[in-house]
């Protein structure tokens, strides 16, 4: 008796093996188009960015010198002079700005986090920063000019760092937020486990897990503030000598950009270039030392 050969139905077919050639086809170049996309994004947000700092150092560069960086500004219609004062000012504001700004900016944010929950003070607190976010700097300097400035008659340091502290806050508090809610609750669970309280479990444990990310973001409040002009018009007002009490009005490097800027003299033009990368600078340098330090300490924490 003849049997018939029988159809090995485990060989695919060229009709069952077409269209997974055609979605393995499809993947691939949608996976490529969307790799290309990224990439585009990315050069378009670093673009601009390069393209400043390239620019800063085309036109300022060629205005620093040792006289820039240890001489105050020189009168009308002289060569030369420098803006050591503003820059002094500045570190001094700003030092200011993040003694107030930055523990309470972090206190508000592990308090929403932690203890909060549902509470009608969490909610206001998150609908408060989230309106200070959005308030101009201007309007934040007029504020600061009515409560302190007026109070004191003078113009200060102090009323200056009050200013950029307060902008500070709102960014700081819902970015401390943001990190601790990425926190596991295992790790607090744990703690608490472990018969440690709830505040030291906050504190030592669920703080520090999210430290990365909240030092990321103190630092992206200091950098919003650190080239503000228009809070220190109001309240630090500037200053074109050595100054160094927090009870007088004071330098600041932005002050001085922008009085060199708005000025008719070209000498005031080519410093306040040099001014403008130098402000760049320091905020680049001051951020990328502090992520070198909080990556150590994250290391050695985690060792």
């Amino acid at each position: 008796m003849s049997t018939q050969p029988v159809n090995n139905l485990s060989q695919p077919t060229s009709a069952q093996f077409k269209p997974s050639r055609i979605n393995n086809i499809r993947r691939s170049v949608m996976n490529h188009f969307v790799t290309a996309l990224s990439i585009l994004s990315t050069i378009l947000v670093i673009a601009p960015l390069v393209a400043i700092l390239v620019y800063l150092i085309y036109k300022g560069a060629s205005s620093l010198n040792f006289a820039f960086f240890t001489q105050i500004p020189a009168p009308v219609g002289e060569t030369g002079g420098g803006m050591a004062n503003s820059i002094v000012g500045s570190g001094i504001i700003l030092f200011l700005a993040s003694l107030m700004g930055i523990p309470i900016g972090i206190a508000a944010g592990v308090y929403l986090a932690e203890f909060g929950s549902g509470k009608f003070l969490a909610t206001a607190i998150r609908f408060t920063a989230d309106v200070l976010n959005g308030v101009p700097s201007i309007v934040m300097g007029i504020s600061i000019y009515s409560l302190i400035v007026l109070q004191q008659k003078h113009f200060s340091a102090l009323a200056g760092g009050v200013a950029l502290g307060i902008m500070m806050v709102p960014t700081i508090t819902r970015t401390t937020e943001e990190m601790l809610a990425t926190v596991p609750h295992s790790i607090r669970e744990a703690a608490l486990g472990l018969g440690v309280p709830k505040w030291r479990t906050a504190v030592s444990v669920t703080l520090r897990t999210a430290s990365p990310g909240i030092i990321t973001g103190c630092m992206l409040a200091f950098a919003r503030v650190a080239g503000e002009t228009a809070p220190l018009l109001f309240t630090a007002f500037g200053n074109q000598f050595w100054s160094f009490r927090l009870n007088e009005p004071i330098a600041a490097l932005p002050l001085q950009i922008y009085v060199y800027a708005i000025s008719p003299y070209d000498e005031w033009h080519r410093l306040a270039w040099a001014g403008s990368l130098v402000l760049i600078v320091m905020i680049m340098v001051a951020v990328t030392l502090v992520r070198i330090f909080a990556n150590r300490g994250a290391l050695k924490g985690g060792s």
